[in-house]
């Protein structure tokens, strides 16, 4: 497997606990074998053969077997959307979303999911689109070796996104949270995947990520409306979804303990509940960027994180989670501001970049803005809601593209430009 998941928009170290594969469990010449299916950052997926039970033992292995030496490492993204119909400024419908899949697939290429006789996806050669609970568009992209490669596959899937969406009347927004929609309107419906060379390497990038993670949701803190106004957070995506399923969401304490390492983590696994069986074509319910690869990557930009975080204690990491969406940056942290502790992280990540020589660390000037200035994007727009905007959220609904430089990016009426263009 090889995959550390990092969750760039601060919702914390998830684990969904999802068997995917054709036949659950079945017989191949007289073998049990089991097909396991993990993030984008892999280029197969992975099989467990055995004459004997599938056993916390083989689950240990699976994880070992990933392991990958540095030349053969890969950044694996994920980029969500949420879809908007232009008349109305409603959300989209699962029959406007069934429609734009179709297009998408029949325009561009792609493999149709289907579960009955509902499409629920695409996928074309190692990436994937999926539907998020919200009705949400989701590219889950191939594992590629640079962050030009990941910025062009993104840009790749949001103009075959907009070309069909435009057709048909639909927007789509680059918030970490509905903006002005209730619960009941919603349809019923930056994370970044990494490898590791080790159990070592693995326990090491796990104990940065999870540590730094109230840092990164302070960095891309975008999502201060909540039906139609402003909600008293700069990110409330990051506290919703820890309020979700605490079980899935959160800090993980034992990361930090001299014992962690894949069987303590198998352990936690299994001992959460799983989402879902995909069996036979079915799913079964079950109740009961550049910032980390730059550190992460890096092995003296690693060690420089992790000699930071050595006496943070997962009760302080917890703390930190707890006031990040609402004070940001500016949240006080053993003596110093946040955005001070970012200013250094993004030093050592942008050097980091720096060592692999493929002039990645432009892809950080938009942070190290933020962190100089304290203002991130959800500041920038809670001051135009009170000022330009005279109040009304609909102004953050992108209404155009920017024409005057031909790219890809959104503009909403009132000159805003949504998201950001690789260059």
């Amino acid at each position: 497997m090889g995959v550390v998941n990092v969750n760039l928009s601060g919702i914390g170290s998830a684990v969904m606990m999802g068997w995917h594969s054709d036949e659950f469990m079945f017989k191949e010449r007289g073998r049990r074998r089991v097909i396991v299916g993990t993030g984008p950052a892999i280029d197969h997926v992975p099989v467990i053969a055995t004459d004997e039970p599938l056993t916390k033992h083989h689950l240990i292995n699976y994880f070992l077997s990933g392991s990958k030496p540095k030349q053969n490492w890969r950044i694996g993204t994920e980029h969500e959307k949420f879809g908007f119909d232009f008349k109305t400024l409603h959300p989209i419908t699962y029959k406007q979303i069934s429609a734009l899949l179709n297009g998408i697939a029949v325009r561009f290429d792609w493999d149709k999911i289907m579960e009955n006789d509902n499409i629920i996806g695409l996928k074309k050669d190692k990436q994937s689109i999926s539907l998020e609970p919200g009705g949400q568009l989701e590219l889950s992209g191939a594992p590629v070796k640079t962050l030009y490669q990941t910025c062009g596959e993104i840009n790749s899937h949001l103009y075959q996104a907009k070309t069909v969406a435009e057709e048909m009347g639909i927007g789509f927004l680059g918030l970490g949270f509905q903006p002005k929609w209730r619960l009941e309107d919603i349809p019923g419906v930056p994370k970044v995947n990494l490898d590791f060379s080790s159990e070592a390497d693995m326990i090491k990038k796990m104990r940065a990520s999870i540590a730094l993670q109230p840092l990164a949701t302070a960095l891309f803190a975008n999502s201060p409306f909540k039906e139609g106004v402003p909600n008293g957070y700069l990110s409330i995506r990051s506290l919703k979804v820890n309020q979700v399923d605490k079980r899935r969401t959160g800090t993980l304490p034992f990361v930090f303990y001299d014992t962690f390492g894949f069987e303590q983590y198998v352990d936690y696994a299994l001992d959460v509940p799983m989402v879902f069986v995909y069996r036979k074509n079915k799913y079964i319910e079950c109740d009961g960027m550049s910032f980390r690869v730059g550190l992460l990557y890096d092995e003296v930009s690693l060690q420089n994180a992790l000699d930071m975080i050595a006496d943070w204690t997962p009760e302080d990491i917890q703390n930190l989670r707890n006031k990040v969406p609402i004070t940001g940056l500016n949240t006080p942290f053993q003596g110093r501001l946040l955005r001070d502790i970012a200013e250094d992280v993004l030093k050592w990540a942008k050097e980091g970049l720096d060592r692999r020589c493929l002039n990645e660390s432009i892809f950080l000037d938009p942070l190290e803005e933020v962190a100089t200035t304290g203002l991130t994007q959800a500041d920038k727009l809670l001051k135009m809601y009170d000022n330009k905007w005279g109040n009304n959220v609909d102004a953050v609904l992108p209404l155009k593209l920017n024409e005057e430089n031909g790219s890809e990016e959104c503009v909403s009426k009132n000159g805003w430009k949504m998201g950001m263009v690789c260059v």
